[in-house]
């Protein structure tokens, strides 16, 4: 992490700040990102936040979500946005195929640059880095990021730590994994905030739809393959089953971690062929079974030890097959 002066000195001055995330932006995304903005909104800056795509409708409860900017809805607004900002803060992401369309615009950008990020090997695209792979989540370290600040107690609202406990609630698992003593402690403070954490669980994963029940049965009969000698499973949907079950932005999330929930499996892997043709994966493990090598290595992704993602050119059945052949060199 580069010294925290350099970005208070930034920051001293009321200034139009820019704040992005990645594209199909997950809770630790959305929630850092607003986090973030209503922090320095306090300072007197203008903030605005800029999403590559839509987001899931479950935090629909978030402060604020509904004045985001969505690039693929409105170009216009967020080239208009990028153009005037003094500073943009990349949240959650470490490169910039990570926002598809609007690298370009990174790029071209002269304004200051900081990256708030929890991923692996950032790329070397920002003036300011807070990196640090032990983090739960960017969540958390937004919080960090206000403590460094020196306004915690203070700054910290209802509706940043809300947005806080989010991201962490989500990229954790409800605390299942990637945790550590610091994420525990700022729960702590969260919650002296009065964060509602029984109703945020709630939200996020009580609110499924009859549809989507429909899409998790029929993954689970249909198309899960287990490979006990591996100790993995591997769930594929194909587009004509996003078709006939209209599957939408969101109503696939945490598919993958079922097969966790099967005794004995250690891998997870869910392959799907998307609406307009692309091979998406989504890999998860146990213990000390890295899929995030197995992703950037493969499937040019990457993310997390235990939590990756990565894409296929190939066929649906050629991805699978793929995989299948790489996996022995991982367990």
């Amino acid at each position: 992490m580069d010294p925290i002066e350099d970005i208070k000195a930034k920051l001293n001055t009321p200034s139009n700040i820019a704040i992005i995330t990645h594209r199909n932006p997950d809770g630790d995304a959305i929630g850092s990102s607003i986090a973030l903005k209503l922090y320095l909104q306090k300072s007197a800056h203008k903030c605005d936040v800029i999403l590559p795509s839509e987001y899931p409708s479950v935090f629909n409860y978030l402060p604020d979500l509904s004045e985001v900017s969505v690039f693929d809805l409105d170009r216009d607004r967020a080239r208009h946005i990028l153009k005037h900002a003094d500073m943009i803060f990349c949240l959650d992401f470490n490169s910039l195929d990570r926002i598809d369309p609007l690298a370009l615009e990174i790029n071209e950008s002269t304004a200051y640059k900081a990256m708030i990020d929890h991923h692996i090997d950032p790329e070397p695209f920002a003036d300011w880095y807070m990196s640090d792979t032990e983090s739960s989540s960017t969540c958390e370290l937004v919080y960090r990021f206000i403590e460094l600040m020196g306004d915690a107690d203070q700054a910290i609202s209802l509706d940043i730590a809300t947005c806080i406990f989010t991201g962490i609630v989500t990229d954790t698992g409800s605390f299942k994994y990637a945790t550590n003593p610091e994420v525990y402690r700022i729960a702590s403070e969260l919650k002296k905030k009065g964060v509602d954490d029984y109703q945020i669980n709630d939200y996020i994963f009580n609110s499924w739809t009859g549809r989507q029940m429909s899409i998790l049965g029929h993954a689970l009969r249909n198309r899960l393959e287990l490979i006990p000698e591996y100790k993995t499973g591997i769930i594929s949907l194909t587009k004509a089953d996003y078709h006939k079950y209209q599957i939408g932005r969101g109503d696939t999330e945490g598919l993958v971690n079922y097969i966790l929930m099967i005794k004995g499996m250690e891998v997870a892997a869910f392959v799907r062929e998307m609406p307009h043709g692309e091979i998406r994966l989504s890999l998860r493990s146990k213990g000390e079974i890295s899929v995030q090598d197995l992703a950037h290595k493969h499937f040019g992704g990457g993310g997390h030890k235990n939590a990756s993602g990565g894409s296929s050119k190939d066929s649906l059945a050629d991805t699978i097959a793929k995989f299948k052949e790489v996996l022995p060199d991982f367990i």
